[in-house]
């Protein structure tokens, strides 16, 4: 089964100035249209960040898909202790080796690991801080012919890439209709669907 990478996370104050145009709403309503529209025919795959992985949980409950299938969640040991409670209901967590000590270390080993995996197909942004144009660069570099779908309209990062690196412009960067935005980029990426 092929794979999308999801990079997303709700900003905060305090890390640069990603919140100032971020939508907490907006985000979570983005990261669910994307759940509803590949997790029954790819798998999901993101780095356990603790304001999505409760999201991505109960998106998973809700279509009532067997996530277990559907999602890979990668964590670093570094985090061990810190992980959000939702990872237990996640058979499978990928764990990544801590630096010691270098929690940006540690997170370079955990999105390597995760972004040079062979199934990624594209790779979507929604919000996000610093970590999302690290993990940006870092998935072109691994996977230059996938797809690239920084979501403008929740704000964080993944606006500022959709406008900085030309991806949308003018009232596209507001568009609210995830739904159709991911129907026009990943739908050609997904394996006809069998009823």
């Amino acid at each position: 089964m092929t794979a999308i990478f999801l990079s997303a996370s709700v900003p905060v104050v305090g890390r640069g100035t990603y919140y100032e145009t971020a939508d907490p709403f907006l985000i979570q309503c983005a990261v669910r249209e994307l759940a509803i529209a590949v997790v029954r025919r790819m798998k999901i795959v993101w780095g356990g960040h603790p304001a999505i992985t409760p999201m991505i949980w109960s998106i998973c409950e809700d279509l009532d898909v067997d996530y277990a299938s559907s999602v890979v969640l990668y964590q670093s040991r570094f985090f061990e202790g810190r992980y959000p409670e939702e990872n237990q209901r996640f058979d499978n967590v990928i764990y990544t080796e801590a630096v010691s000590g270098d929690m940006e270390g540690s997170l370079r080993v955990m999105r390597e690991e995760m972004l040079s995996r062979d199934d990624l197909v594209g790779a979507v942004f929604i919000g996000g801080m610093q970590g999302v144009e690290v993990e940006h660069d870092l998935f072109k570099r691994f996977h230059p012919e996938a797809f690239v779908l920084p979501v403008p309209a929740p704000g964080g990062a993944a606006l500022n890439l959709a406008r900085d690196a030309g991806y949308f412009s003018g009232s596209s960067l507001r568009d609210v209709d995830f739904a159709s935005l991911y129907n026009r980029y990943i739908s050609q990426q997904l394996p006809a669907q069998h009823h």
